[in-house]
């Protein structure tokens, strides 16, 4: 498993990372251990998760994704060997303060966090969206003392439009605190407008890119047909998710790109999950691709990811597959 820098900071990770936000609904906790087994007999022990998953899920499920890695790493003896990454800001109970990025709301989550994951402390805390209303000293300074008091590793952000981030990022130096080392934005052959001012404010600043949804919650695997109704048990149907992911994937534009790109990735006797992985790790400024899998088989075509090159042909197809879409507007807030 190739390492990569997580930007400017000191640590390195691995350029594929499990993320389990789907374990505890629409995968139970037998077969996500058994995910969590294969991931690991791979090399694979990059895992990142959230106080809010599962994914689809409502309050009564909230941290159980945490609570199942927690019980797996305390079965297994093995979280000196893990890196893990989860995150902070969505309502995790009801009353005041149950969300966003206040002083209060981080250190009672990160708190409840490390509990469920059984651990000390957690490598990577990262800002699971943007809270408009807390000001971004206050953010940064609870972060830093979550580090100071070795609760935290590295601290990083999700979901943060490139103006943001640089807010994050001058606020930081202002203060004198690390502040943001990382950026886990949504990103893959169907969506990058990223590429605009994003990645190449990463590139210019040092700031690592842990890239989510690089399957398009499981679009690029070519499996879905134009005219179907979406698949029952999968992140297009799963509870509050359902919207949202046929919101961004689920339209006739989508699935004439993919059906176009596996046409040519098929005659190279590719694997569109493979090549759609390997394409995002391609790009500059990636640093991890964040895979899942709902099924321990499944793991076999990300990792094969590593093992793809590109011929001139298959670049400019999978290019095309992005610059056939219709443009849209961009959407503030969680993207």
């Amino acid at each position: 498993m190739e390492n990569r820098r997580l930007g400017k900071s000191g640590l390195e990770v691995p350029v594929l990372c499990l993320g389990t936000m789907t374990f505890g609904l629409q995968v139970d906790e037998k077969r996500s251990k058994a995910i969590l087994d294969k991931a690991y007999d791979v090399g694979l022990m990059f895992l990142d998760t959230s106080d809010a998953y599962p994914l689809g899920g409502d309050r009564g499920t909230i941290g159980d994704t945490e609570a199942i890695l927690g019980r797996w790493m305390s079965d297994k003896g093995n979280r000196g060997r893990m890196l893990i990454a989860t995150k902070c800001f969505a309502p995790t109970r009801g009353g005041p303060n149950n969300w966003g990025l206040s002083r209060q709301h981080i250190m009672e989550s990160i708190d409840k966090s490390l509990g469920r994951l059984g651990t000390e402390y957690v490598d990577i805390y990262q800002a699971h969206g943007f809270d408009p209303f807390t000001p971004m000293e206050e953010t940064l300074r609870a972060f830093e003392d979550l580090v100071t008091s070795g609760k935290v590793r590295y601290v990083g952000c999700s979901n943060y439009p490139a103006w943001r981030l640089g807010e994050a990022l001058r606020a930081a130096d202002k203060l004198g605190v690390t502040g943001y080392v990382s950026v886990q934005p949504r990103y893959n052959l169907l969506y990058r407008d990223i590429e605009t001012e994003l990645l190449p404010l990463c590139r210019d600043t040092g700031v690592g890119v842990l890239v989510y949804n690089p399957l398009a919650g499981g679009f690029l695997s070519g499996k879905y047909r134009p005219g179907q109704d979406p698949e029952q048990g999968t992140r297009f149907t799963l509870g509050t998710a359902a919207s949202r992911y046929q919101g961004r994937y689920w339209h006739d534009s989508q699935f004439s790109a993919v059906e176009t790109l596996k046409t040519i990735v098929h005659e190279k006797g590719l694997d569109m999950v493979s090549v759609s992985v390997a394409w995002v790790l391609a790009q500059p400024g990636i640093t991890s691709a964040i895979i899942g899998a709902s099924k321990p088989e499944q793991l076999d075509a990300n990792i094969e990811a590593l093992n793809v090159e590109f011929d001139e042909e298959l670049k400019e197809a999978c290019d095309a597959a992005w610059w056939t879409l219709p443009r849209r507007p961009v959407q503030e807030g969680y993207r």
